[in-house]
């Protein structure tokens, strides 16, 4: 568009250049639009208000004016239509400096000195000696070129305005969608250590309490040696193989199950055969109640063992679980503890905040405490009807 050069956007990195191009095109029309009807007037006619020479001297030196017309739009405007009543070839400047306006101007403003431009056409006819034209003619020449200008000028404006509306959508659609991305990825890398978390202090506790053993009877058969190596090989293999399913599964296989509740009478063999005592009862049926939250007891029940372990003072622990559709899951783990939370070693505590996360995920409660000798640990989750 011709006319869109008069006023570029601004902000680009090629404004500079636009701006530049778009005065050399706007007093190329301005100068072409009041030539000719300069030409066509009476301008060169004898009894004329003005000679020619001054009259195409103004017109030069209104188009010269254009060159700040996008910072003082109006001041440019208004010292130019005094001149429209004496001289045609400003005319051409003036249809410029309309268009200028309406982009940047309000619109009654603008209305209005449009209508002042169109009256100069009168004051223009009444100074010629020999008009050629009725007054007529100069009044719908001069209304003529007025509405395009500003009608022009108000199109560009109202365009602009949408451009910059549906760009500055954009980009916030674009940052939504950034920070989306980026809070699924915290979620994913969140979810990933947890799970890390949980399979490798649970696998390292069972190795841990195998080596232990090996450490205290170093005198073992070698039918009972080579049962606890094994065990402790199996552990090691065990948690390697939930840390690669955790992680992800290699392209082009399929991701390995994760553990659920159905999984929780093995989790409490593995650790029994560690030699943890552990009591287990479950009022819960296996296939009731929904993966995730099926998946969720589960790594519970895992952190809760591995920090009795850990941190009780017996290896020992009860676990219980008991609940229905519509009622919601209660897992209640139980272990000897003779100190407080406040006195645990430096370190200890994080799988607490582990199970917190995982329950308030879940939509669910969690408490846990020191008292009377032992720890107790409760949860509560969400189980829809």
């Amino acid at each position: 568009m011709l006319l869109h050069l008069l006023v570029p956007e601004p902000g680009s990195p090629r404004a500079a250049v636009r701006d530049r191009l778009a005065d050399a095109v706007a007093i190329l029309l301005a100068l072409l639009y009041g030539s000719a009807m300069m030409l066509v007037g009476d301008a060169t006619r004898p009894g004329a208000a003005i000679p020619w020479p001054v009259d195409l001297a103004l017109g030069v030196a209104g188009a010269t004016a254009l060159l700040v017309r996008r910072r003082h739009p109006l001041a440019v405007l208004v010292a130019l239509l005094p001149f429209g009543a004496i001289s045609v070839t400003v005319t051409g400047p003036i249809l410029v400096a309309l268009f200028t306006a309406a982009i940047r101007l309000r619109f009654p403003v603008v209305l209005l000195l449009g209508a002042v431009n169109v009256a100069t056409g009168g004051v223009y006819y009444l100074l010629q000696e020999r008009p050629v034209y009725d007054v007529w003619v100069d009044f719908l020449v001069r209304g003529v070129i007025t509405v395009a200008a500003l009608g022009w000028g108000s199109f560009v404006r109202a365009y602009r305005r949408l451009t910059t509306s549906l760009r500055e959508h954009a980009a916030r659609l674009e940052a939504e969608q950034e920070l989306r991305e980026e809070q699924a990825r915290l979620a994913e890398r969140a979810r990933i250590s947890r799970e890390m978390h949980d399979v490798l202090a649970h696998r390292m506790s069972l190795i841990s309490l195998h080596a232990g053993a090996l450490e205290v009877r170093g005198s073992l058969p070698p039918v009972e040696l080579s049962l606890a190596a094994g065990a402790i090989r199996t552990s090691a293999h065990e948690a390697l193989e939930e840390l690669r399913a955790v992680v992800g599964a290699p392209r082009g296989r399929p991701e390995p199950p994760q553990p659920g509740l159905a999984d929780v009478d093995d989790l409490v063999a593995s650790v029994r055969a560690a030699g943890m005592t552990v009591g287990f009862d479950s009022a819960v049926p296996v296939d009731g109640p929904p993966v995730p939250l099926g998946r969720t007891a589960y790594r519970i029940v895992q952190e809760g063992l591995t920090n009795a372990r850990k941190h009780g003072s017996e290896a020992a622990a009860t676990v219980r679980m008991e609940g229905a559709a519509g009622q919601g899951l209660r897992i209640t783990i139980i272990n000897p503890f003779l100190g407080t939370r406040e006195s645990a070693p430096p370190g200890s505590g994080l799988g607490l905040v582990g199970i917190g996360e995982r329950v308030g995920l879940a939509g669910g409660s969690f408490r846990c405490r020191a008292e009377r000798g032992v720890f107790r640990l409760e949860a509560e989750l969400p189980w829809p009807g």
